[in-house]
């Protein structure tokens, strides 16, 4: 039977935990520990109390999630907090934790499994983050009405639905970049003007950045918060059972944003 120490070890290295620079309540890596040995993992978008109900009524003591359980920073332990604190420990459910690393990752981060998705394929990368690259670009002659219609599709089946800028129905998108999750920021659409990107492909972001899209020559397609981030934790989950024979299963906790 593959232990959690194991199994968080490989994570670590293949997603560079150690090295990717993060927002402080991310605290990416093994969040809380269980009795070690794991019999089945369950992963998840968020470490909500839905995605715990259902790693535990899937048999699995170990929960891989792109949001953890800290992800509201320090705060007393009661309320909602303790109540999913004790659902894990009174069930022996390990929780690990990847926010960052998970998103830049060439191979089994949201951003490059999104592009695929979307049928497209990245030549480089974009959204800086302190000296890192989080998303992902490249070229196309595809119709920013195909791309957003494959957003919206993607984003239905996780319970959400995309949304886009104003744009000419004839319009073709020849630059483009994903930053996934909060995406839209005045980083992210500074960046993007500076490379000379004509379709942004994000989460989420502020109202203020769809009402300046269209004097910067952008479309920002929104394409759901919880939707775009749904991809990297999945592949965790493969390469788990993969190396270590431990089944998993997805837990769909959708949150229409």
């Amino acid at each position: 039977m593959a232990t959690l120490r194991a199994i968080a070890e490989r994570l670590d290295e293949v997603l560079r935990t150690r090295e990717t620079p993060d927002y402080p309540p991310a605290v990416n890596g093994i969040q809380l520990e269980n009795r070690g040995e794991i019999r089945r993992a369950a992963v998840a978008v968020d470490c909500s109390m839905r995605t715990i109900e259902g790693t535990i009524a899937s048999g699995a003591n170990l929960l891989i999630v792109h949001h953890g359980v800290l992800w509201g920073g320090v705060q007393p332990i009661r309320g909602a907090m303790y109540e999913r604190l004790y659902r894990l420990l009174t069930n022996d459910v390990a929780v690990y934790s990847s926010h960052l690393p998970l998103d830049a990752h060439p191979d089994l981060g949201n951003n490059v499994l999104l592009a695929a998705e979307l049928g497209l394929v990245p030549n480089g990368g974009f959204g800086r983050f302190q000296g890192i690259e989080i998303g992902v670009s490249g070229e196309t002659e595809m119709s920013t009405a195909e791309i957003a219609a494959r957003a919206d599709s993607f984003a239905r089946q996780h319970g959400g639905r995309a949304l886009a800028t104003p744009f000419d129905s004839s319009r073709t998108t020849r630059r483009w970049g994903i930053c996934t999750g909060a995406g839209a920021s005045a980083e992210t659409l500074r960046e993007a003007v500076a490379r000379g990107l004509d379709t942004l492909i994000v989460g989420e972001g502020p109202h203020w950045t769809a009402v300046d899209a269209p004097e910067l020559g952008l479309v920002i397609v929104y394409a759901g918060h919880y939707a775009t981030e749904t991809l990297g934790v999945q592949a965790l989950g493969r390469l788990v059972e993969r190396e270590f024979g431990v089944p998993w299963r997805f837990i769909e906790a959708p949150t229409g944003l």
